[in-house]
């Protein structure tokens, strides 16, 4: 029977898109003594997928590929994460019933 969640992962992998992937991993090795797990180049030398693990978890990073929608938060002018504000705006619209499962 398969797994939905694969060997070493979590329930939850962040997957980052980053303006110079390769610089984003070498200072995650410095400054959090990340293993670099796996790296796929593009033919241009952009990262398609590369994989880092920091502690017990697994971080996945691409470069930018803004022809394939691929933008980071240079790109973007800021990060694509939903503000407290607009979490908690979200969470007292939910219903009691989905608010339990979130």
């Amino acid at each position: 029977m398969s797994k939905p969640i694969p060997q070493g992962m979590h329930s939850v992998t962040p997957h980052l898109i980053c303006a110079g992937a390769a610089n984003a991993i070498e200072f995650y090795k410095k400054a959090f003594g990340a293993v670099e797990k796996g790296r796929l180049p593009a033919p241009d030398g952009r990262i398609m997928h590369a994989a880092i693990g920091i502690g017990d978890s697994t971080v996945m990073l691409v470069d930018e590929m803004p022809e394939w929608g691929a933008l980071g938060p240079k790109a973007l002018k800021g990060s694509p994460v939903v503000s407290p504000d607009e979490m908690q705006k979200a969470m007292r619209q939910m219903k009691p019933t989905q608010k339990a499962s979130a």
